[in-house]
Formats: C-alpha cells, structure tokens, sequence
C-alpha cells in the first residue's frame, strides 16, 4: 500500500465523500487511492474552488471537507480560500504536494517554504518526514480541523512518500542496470547515502490503518452560566437576538436549535450561516431595521458573532442596555465591547440550554414584539414599492423578488458578489436551516461555484441556485466547464449591471470618478453554452418569471445553467459601503 493509498484509505474511514481537488504530479497516488476505494474524485479548474467547496461541505455536513492540490502555485492559489475558511471557521483540511524529502532546498520544481506560508491561516500544519507518519498525521489533522474553534489544518506531503517504494526506489537509484556501474568515491558515498535515506523512508510502516478516534471536544455551557443569562432574560421588556454563522458550527444540531430560538419567543436577527434557521415565515424572524431596533433593545443576545464591522464596532448597541454574548472563542466575546455577561461556550448549545431553563411571562413582550413587527412590515412595503419602479434594465429588486417566488422548500441559496448579493438579503428569503450559503466575514468573491459544487453534491436533490454579481461570475465561470463535465446542474443568475456598483456608487459620489469600476454587458449565457451547459439573456421584465422557471426546468433535467441578467441602475443600497 502507498502512501496515497493510505491517505484515502482514512478519508474513507472519516466519512469523507467528495474529494476536491486539481491534479498534479505530486498528489496523483492520492487521487487514484481515492477512487480505488470509492470517493468521488471532483476536480476543478482553480484550486481555490476545490477548496471553496471542502468549506461548503464541511458548513453543511458537520465533517471536515478535504481539497488535495500540487505542490508550489497549486498551493499559493487557495491561500484567499484557506483565510476565508479560517475567518468563517470551518473545518477544512487541505493536503498539499511537496517536492521529495531529499530534494527541498536545492532547486526541486515548485519547491518553496509551503509551511512558512501558510502558518498565519491554518489553526495546525504538520510536514510529514517518513511514511509511518502519514497516517497518525492525517488523522489528527481531523480532531485538529474540529477541536475548540473549527478552522483550516494544512497537511504537506512530499512526493517520495505518496507513491510506491519501488518506483521512489528508482527515483533515487536508479534502474538496476545502472547500479553495476563503476563509481567515483563521491558517487558511491551518495549511492550509500540515498539508499539509506530510501529505507528510512519506508522504515516502521506497517500495512493496515488503524482509526483512533478522538472525541471532539466543545465548550458545553453549564448551567449557572444558563440560569445567570435565563435571570436577565427574563427582566428584560426589549429584547433582541442576533445570531451568526458560529451558531450553526455544529451543523447536526440544527433544527434543535431552531426550536429553541422558537421557545425563547425573542425577535431575532440571523446573520451568515444561521440564515434560513427560522425558515421563511416565522414572526420572531426580523430582516430589516436592525440598527433601529437595537436602539431600542434593553437586552441584546449576540450569540456567534463578535462586535466588528456589521456592528459597527459594538456602537449599534446602546450602552444602557444588557449585551449577553456566547461565543467559541473567547476573545471574540469581548472584541470591542464587553459585553454585561459573556459566556465562553458553543452558542447553539447554549440557546438551546437557554430555551429549557428560561421561563418567560411573553405578553409583556407583546409590545415590543408589535413594534419590531412594524419595522419589518413597513420596510417590506417599501421595498415591494421600489420594486416596481421602472429602470433602464430589470429592477433588481423584483428579479430577486420573482426569484424569491420560484424557491421550494429545499433550495440551497449561493451568495458570491456585492450589490446585486446584497440586494438579494432584503428579498430573498432562505426557506430552512443551512441553506444559505455565504462567504462569511472576509467577504470574498469567487466562493459561488466551489459553494455550489460542494452543496449539489451534499444534498443532490436540492436546487442549487448561485447569486452571482457581474463582477464575481468573473472569479468563477470557468467552473461552468466543471458543473457540465460531473453533471452537477446548479442554476447561476447573473445580476449584470456593467459595472462594480458597490465600489463605484460611493466611488463617484465622494471622489466623481468611476476609474476602475466599470464593466461591460459581457454575454455570461454564451459562456455558460460555450462549456455545455445553457444560457438564457434576460433582458425583459415581463420575461423574469417565465425565464427563471425554465432555467429551473433545465437544471431538473441535469444540465447546468446560467441566466444573464441585464440590470439597470438602482439607489436602493446607496451608502452601504463597510470598512
């Protein structure tokens, strides 16, 4: 057995599926071992979508998604992709090739300090020296992806050790016809040395893998900590919860934690990954109006979220009110502000620890929820008016509305892209947990097809719909070549409005230039048909509905598409730029 072979042996083991990947030299024993036992090999055409896609998987399934890439520029290429997973926490783990053990340092093709660089994004790296280590080190890189704060671990594996020892054997000593040459002093010396370095090589592995598995070990709150925040709670006449992506770190527990936010009775706010967690109708779901209604809070539950930027900063929560915060990682919990009690815990257990301890009078709620019901309603008004302003394109707005009409229960919503994305937030209603799927903090373009990939593959009945702006279908739509190639048939709509609205809207107005904003009409849909799949151009309003039900068709039928929205220009997200 190789050492590729061994690899793929424990990702079998693991519960790993899909392997995400670009080939290479330096990683083929692991992708060949890989199939030999039965994973599906999904390679892509940028290694940064194969590790876009372990992070989806991982997001939906709860177990660590696994991209595998060549040494050198097939690692530099995921470094944006490695951070965003760092910063949304998930669990990936990355195997990377490496030039063979005796080679590094001295000229070998793609050989650079791979650990060095990618120490400030992975939570754990390890460089494997002999094939006894192989297995230990693979297996740890998947307690060290999940333990405490889940996040990327990066796993170097050099060539010599992936493929058999017969044929390294060769590499370094060459055919057997050439070793009965006479050689100088010097050259026996290295033949001495080489065949010593080929047998350490090799030395004390055992055939067979053995899973030792480890508990993963959370931080479970206790129930002082529960009954302290339960106290509050109930004192308070105002409250608000907002909840991110961390929430939902523990995928399985989902729709528990759905039922106790339900319990609590409290207007929530869901940001990132917990999207989707109340479906698409519930009362206590708030959407709009945040800063209005944080205003007013006497309590706020900041449950996975720090206080950063969507915040601003901990200044959207009034300093009279009670800030209860549950959070993974402790720093986290008192980033920019303290909160009046901070709980270093998981947030979804805790909530759900919460719901059956707290015991609420809600009519003296009912107030407070009336108003917060208010803002939502007049906001949604607002916005079905705005929706029917005519433009010299399709209004976003009502694209992204009829889309909303099309959902069923089980879509998988996309987000990769900036002003028609975030359009989408105040229209586009997720319709169950985990089926938003976003970049996160680090606001990266480019996650759309790795996210989709990874999403139809997890839950292949699904519909797959990415939300692409014009200017991040640009990071991506060579995958349009990998949906058609797996039969992965997602839906792409394209908010094409010629240009990088959200930068040039504030870049004009406060500077009068749009150097460097702006784009064309580009013809996405001939593209998408020019790879295999199918294209629509929609250009007229009356169109939007009939247009979007036959892209939904197609997909159904097993091909992928892509649907070219020509847009017009909007004030609707005017001063919307963070920083």
């Amino acid at each position: 057995m190789h050492g590729g072979a061994i690899v793929a042996d424990i990702l079998k083991k693991h519960g790993i599926k899909h392997l995400f990947t670009l080939c290479g030299g330096h990683i083929s024993p692991i992708l060949t071992g890989a199939k030999e036992v039965g994973l599906r090999i999904v390679d892509t055409r940028q290694e940064a979508t194969a590790v876009f896609a372990a992070d989806a998987s991982a997001r939906l399934t709860g177990i660590p998604g696994v991209a595998v890439v060549t040494a050198g520029p097939g690692l530099t290429n995921t470094i944006t992709a490695v951070k965003n997973a760092q910063m949304a926490q998930s669990p990936i783990i990355l195997i990377g090739g490496a030039t063979a053990t005796a080679l590094k340092g001295r000229g070998a093709l793609q050989d650079i300090n791979q650990q060095a660089l990618f120490k400030p994004h992975v939570k754990w790296q390890a460089s494997a020296k002999a094939l006894r280590q192989v297995a230990p080190l693979v297996e740890k890189a998947f307690v060290k992806s999940m333990q405490g704060i889940p996040g990327p671990v990066f796993l170097e594996l050099p060539v010599d050790l992936l493929y058999p020892k017969d044929t390294v054997r060769r590499w370094y000593l060459g055919e057997p016809e050439e070793n009965s040459r006479k050689r100088s002093i010097g050259g026996r010396l290295q033949r001495l040395y080489l065949e010593w370095h080929v047998r350490n090589l090799f030395r004390g592995h055992t055939t067979g893998t053995k899973i030792r598995t480890k508990q993963i070990k959370i931080r479970r709150p206790t129930s002082p900590k529960i009954k302290r925040a339960a106290t509050l709670v109930r004192k308070s006449l105002r409250p608000v919860m907002v909840l991110g992506s961390q929430a939902l770190a523990n995928p399985v527990q989902a729709d528990a934690l759905a039922e106790a936010v339900k319990r609590l009775g409290i207007p929530t706010y869901l940001a990132g990954m917990s999207r989707g967690l109340l479906g698409a109708e519930n009362n206590l779901l708030c959407r709009h109006h945040r800063r209005k209604a944080l205003k007013k809070a006497d309590l706020v539950i900041l449950a996975g979220m720090p206080c950063d930027f969507r915040l601003d900063y901990g200044r959207r929560i009034p300093r009279k009110a009670k800030l209860i915060a549950i959070n993974r990682n402790r720093r986290e919990l008192r980033l920019n502000r303290r909160p009046t009690a901070g709980f270093h815990a998981d947030p979804g257990l805790f909530l759900i620890g919460l719901s059956e301890t707290a015991r609420i009078d809600e009519e003296k709620w009912q107030p407070w929820r009336a108003f917060i019901r208010q803002l939502q309603d007049d906001r949604e008004h607002e916005i079905q008016n705005l929706s029917r302003e005519q433009s010299d394109g399709l209004n976003p707005l009502r694209l992204l509305s009829e889309l909303d009409d099309l959902l069923d229960p089980g879509t998988i919503l996309v987000a990769d892209g900036g002003d028609f994305v975030s359009t989408s937030a105040y229209t586009v209603r997720p319709r169950q947990p985990l089926s938003w799927l976003d970049p996160g903090v680090f606001g990266t373009l480019g996650v759309g097809a790795g996210f989709a990939l990874a999403a139809k593959l997890c839950r292949p009945e699904a519909d797959v719909w990415i939300l692409y702006g014009d200017g991040s279908v640009g990071y991506s739509l060579v995958e349009m070549d990998t949906f058609v190639r797996h039969g992965i048939p997602v839906i792409a709509v394209v908010g094409n409005d010629a240009g990088w609205t959200q930068i040039s809207r504030e870049q004009i107005t406060i500077l009068g230039d749009d150097v460097g904003t702006a784009l064309t009409h580009a013809n996405y849909h001939d593209v998408a048909k020019d790879f295999g799949g199918k294209g629509f151009l929609l250009e007229n309003p009356n169109a939007i509905r009939d247009t979007l039900q036959a892209a939904k068709d197609v997909s159904r039928d097993g091909t992928p598409v892509l649907v070219n929205s020509i847009l017009g220009k909007t004030g609707f997200r005017k001063g919307s730029v963070s920083i």
